[in-house]
């Protein structure tokens, strides 16, 4: 049995009186995908960020290989195996695909640049950056101003940016909105593609793709877990069609 390499152990953030997320608890598979979906408002991005060190925890803790991370920055955890995507594109809009990966992997390449020395004198890290460009299809746009991408590609550009730090933990933000329906299946193709061999978290909207990519489904509703499951017993589950995808949805989204 393949053990937990990212947990959260009773998670409260409190905003002022309002509780955002209350005693959540989960566990993270190594080498799984998990989805976590529920009704606007019920606080999936909220924990996401409790997870990646964007929120500290009103209480509770989190772990990442058994080691307490709680009140790590998040780009310590970063150095420690954790990426992270966002619902708006992350990424240097007047800096070419090759220089916002480039500049992405800098961190974990090497410490200290010495002044006197130009990035681009160091081989292996503009090697790493031709072989992700190759990796998330973008070979034809290396030398294009990223600002210039359509959103798909702004999308693929923001998980290659992720991936330079190769996390053994990847957490996607809704990694395919304002993403056009002519690119969504490449975009679904590249995140298949990432999961292979690394741990992902990602909250999303579209069921659709929740149950094709998911081994696991976290489903949260008003700061709680409902439940958790694989795709077919989510899908079976008459609470999360009454509070989540709803009688009138429940056809369409879930048949």
């Amino acid at each position: 049995m393949k053990s937990a390499i990212l947990r959260s152990q009773d998670i409260t953030v409190d905003f002022g009186a309002f509780r955002a997320i209350d005693n959540v608890s989960i566990e993270i598979e190594t080498g799984k995908v998990y989805s976590i979906i529920g009704p606007n408002g019920a606080g999936k991005t909220t924990l996401i960020n409790a997870l990646s060190g964007l929120q500290k925890p009103s209480a509770g803790k989190v772990f990442l290989k058994d080691e307490d991370i709680t009140r790590l920055e998040p780009h310590v955890r970063a150095m420690k195996g954790m990426g992270r995507s966002f619902q708006i594109v992350n990424i240097f809009p007047e800096m070419t695909v090759f220089e916002n990966l480039r500049l992405a992997g800098q961190a974990i390449k090497f410490g200290i640049q010495p002044l006197w020395r130009s990035v681009g004198q160091y081989r292996k890290l503009n090697e790493a950056a031709e072989e992700m460009i190759s990796f998330i299809g973008l070979e034809q746009y290396r030398d294009m101003k990223a600002s210039l991408l359509s959103h798909g590609y702004q999308r693929s550009l923001e998980l290659g940016i992720a991936l330079m730090l190769n996390p053994e933990v990847l957490l996607l933000d809704e990694p395919l909105a304002g993403v056009g329906h002519h690119e969504l299946k490449s975009t679904v193709e590249l995140i298949k593609k990432v999961a292979e061999d690394r741990t992902v978290v990602l909250i999303e909207h579209n069921i659709d793709v929740v149950m094709s990519i998911s081994d696991m489904i976290i489903v949260l509703v008003a700061g709680q877990v409902l439940c958790t499951g694989t795709p077919t017993e989510i899908q079976a589950n008459p609470k999360v069609r009454e509070v989540y995808l709803g009688e009138e949805e429940e056809d369409h989204a879930i048949a």
